[in-house]
């Protein structure tokens, strides 16, 4: 018998990620038991295939491998403690929620104490990557043990990552890669300022954001180096980081020129502006000042 079919999993959690998640796990051949305090939440996914467990505790009773995708903090430590008034030794409890990384490794430390061992896991895509089966996990604790958790999860997430050997690695990755999302968002609205004030159709504007983005790669096409320190003259990105400088220091001048133009206050622009060049590595070039946006020069 395979060892993907006497591995049984579980799953307590089943919101708008956690029951999409979940509902992809269904197909794990050794079976999936679930819990939600919601009977409708577990109704669909026991239709893909899922066991119903009438508590958490019952899921630990059924489960080795057993997942959790609740709100926040509070709730994980709720459910964790729940489980482990049954797990057995040897069970993996990955946690797929957003929380803090000390949380998932105070939990650890606490499971450790009864031959449990949890993970943090949390998940990047959202609701729709959880329904497409293609979100991204990132796995944070030893390597053996993401090894482990790394099958199943595939049939969840297109790109499951180990993030680093100790616990609240992948939510240190999980929340670096929500603050460019939420500060790229931010910035979003800023520039959604300008064009308004410009006469610009903001629809037509997102229509060609979105078809750049899509050739280009947004923001994640400069995470290319393993380091932030400054790039050496020789190196092979020198050149490369000093072209997207240029270019990027050239364009910022001229928005924030038509914002002072317009009267449009552009305070993320005018960052980006004075910390393109230095936050990519390239020493910034010494004859060409910044602009000040309205803002910056009151």
């Amino acid at each position: 018998m395979s060892e993907a079919a006497t591995v049984r999993l579980g799953y307590v959690g089943l919101g708008n990620i956690g029951g999409p998640m979940a509902t992809r796990l269904a197909a794990w051949p050794g079976g999936l038991t679930v819990f939600d305090l919601s009977d409708d939440a577990l109704a669909k996914v026991t239709q893909a295939g899922a066991a119903r467990s009438d508590s958490v505790a019952a899921v630990a009773e059924a489960a080795d491998i057993i997942g959790i995708c609740v709100v926040n903090d509070e709730q994980v430590r709720a459910v964790v403690a729940d489980l482990l008034t049954t797990a057995k030794p040897g069970t993996i409890i990955t946690l797929h929620s957003t929380i803090g990384p000390d949380t998932a490794a105070d939990l650890a430390a606490v499971c450790a104490e009864g031959g449990v061992q949890l993970l943090d896991a949390p998940i990047s895509g959202g609701a729709p990557g959880a329904e497409q089966g293609r979100l991204a996990i990132m796995v944070g604790g030893p390597r053996e043990a993401y090894e482990r958790v790394a099958k199943p999860l595939k049939l969840a997430g297109d790109m499951v990552v180990h993030a680093g050997e100790d616990v609240g690695a992948g939510t240190r990755m999980k929340l670096a890669r929500n603050l460019l999302h939420f500060i790229s968002f931010t910035a979003t609205t800023e520039a959604a300022r300008l064009a308004e004030a410009a006469g610009i159709d903001l629809t037509k504007l997102g229509r060609v954001v979105r078809h750049t983005d899509a050739i280009t790669g947004g923001a994640g096409a400069i995470m290319l180096r393993d380091t932030t320190a400054p790039i050496d003259p020789d190196d092979f990105w020198h050149g490369v980081f000093t072209h997207v400088v240029n270019l990027g220091e050239k364009d910022l001048d001229l928005a924030l020129a038509l914002g002072n133009q317009l009267d449009v206050e552009l305070p993320l622009g005018t960052i980006a502006r004075a910390n393109l060049a230095s936050g990519l590595g390239i020493a910034p070039r010494a004859d060409r000042k910044p602009p000040l946006s309205k803002g910056a020069q009151q």
